[in-house]
């Protein structure tokens, strides 16, 4: 009898996990539904949002773009809301993420991909000169916006952001498993509820050494990163990153538009003197903001200071807008 037990006991956990599982991404998305629009790209349905000074013409326009288990209600919470007091904002769910879909494939992960699909978003809604700014994971996509989509972008901000290689950082047994059925049936049993245990120290470890702002989970809406498809979607984006970074990093001298690189100096998650010292020494004319004594948030522990630097890029595109027809 305790033979027959043995492939019944991983058999009731993986059953457990499922069903916990779809009941908890069932309750999420009723808790925290989609705050904003959606426009189809290439066959998939982006989802933003879009706000803008309620007196007075807009001074440009700024894009946003989150990082890994977050989506654009994260970022209007942190840089949307001030922003829009002056400025057109539209703020992106990337593909996968939040509300917005993927299609199948790790292709689909592909930075140079998400910044097309964003980019082709963008073109409909009669964007150009878009100061495109970056958090953590979106390194990775906004030197695509200078490099491949000059129409739609004026310059580009990389706050904590991931964007270039590093030693040892590929794993292939890592990007194997997330493109396996073994992989699929892992997000959809029992990698949510350990992810849920695990999630207190991953918030005390993103804003280290500051602490979290109170309710930030909730008024995030992160939990909407913790559904199975959500999920995946962000280990693939981890799946793809090395070798993305180490492809576009050979292309970052040919970049011609203004670029800022925002960064703390404690940062945990992004080493801020491989990632951010390394590609403003790459990008010509690059401006790097190290913040002393800050983590990986920068825009919850010094929000005025962020602001400005995305502030400032914004007014040089305007002057480069108005002196473009007199030259």
């Amino acid at each position: 009898m305790s033979l027959l037990l043995v492939p019944a006991v991983p058999l009731a956990l993986l059953s457990l996990g499922a069903a916990f599982t779809y009941l908890y991404a069932w309750s999420i998305e009723r808790r925290f539904p989609p705050t904003g629009r959606f426009i189809t790209v290439e066959g998939s349905r982006l989802h933003y949002r879009e706000e803008g000074p309620r007196d007075g013409p807009a001074r440009g326009t700024i894009v946003l773009l989150h990082g890994a288990s977050s989506n654009l209600v994260e970022s209007m919470l942190s840089l949307g809301r001030a922003l829009s007091q002056r400025y057109r904002v539209l703020a992106f769910d990337r593909p996968g993420h939040g509300w917005s879909e993927r299609k199948p494939g790790l292709g689909e992960a592909e930075p140079a991909r998400q910044a097309a699909l964003i980019a082709g978003a963008l073109r409909q809604l009669g964007v150009r000169d878009a100061v495109v700014v970056g958090h953590s994971w979106s390194g990775t996509v906004v030197p695509h916006f200078a490099l491949d989509h000059p129409d739609v972008a004026g310059a580009v901000l990389v706050l904590s952001g991931i964007t270039s290689p590093w030693p040892g950082g590929y794993v292939g047994w890592y990007r194997r498993l997330i493109d396996s059925r073994a992989g699929w049936l892992m997000m959809r049993t029992l990698a949510v509820p350990v992810l849920l245990v695990l999630r207190p120290w991953m918030k005390a470890k993103t804003f280290r050494p500051q602490p979290a702002p109170p309710h930030i989970v909730t008024k995030g809406f992160i939990p909407l990163a913790f559904r199975p498809r959500a999920y995946e979607a962000n280990m693939q984006d981890f799946a793809v990153m090395y070798d993305a970074v180490l492809r576009q990093s050979a292309r970052y001298g040919e970049i011609r538009m203004p670029v800022t690189v925002v960064a703390g100096d404690r940062d945990e998650i992004v080493w801020s003197d491989l990632h951010s010292l390394s590609f403003a020494r790459a990008v010509p004319g690059a401006e790097l903001i190290l913040m002393p004594g800050i983590g990986h948030m920068p825009q919850y522990a010094d929000q005025t200071t962020v602001l400005a630097a995305i502030e400032a890029l914004a007014g040089r595109v305007a002057s480069a807008r108005v002196e473009a027809p007199q030259a």
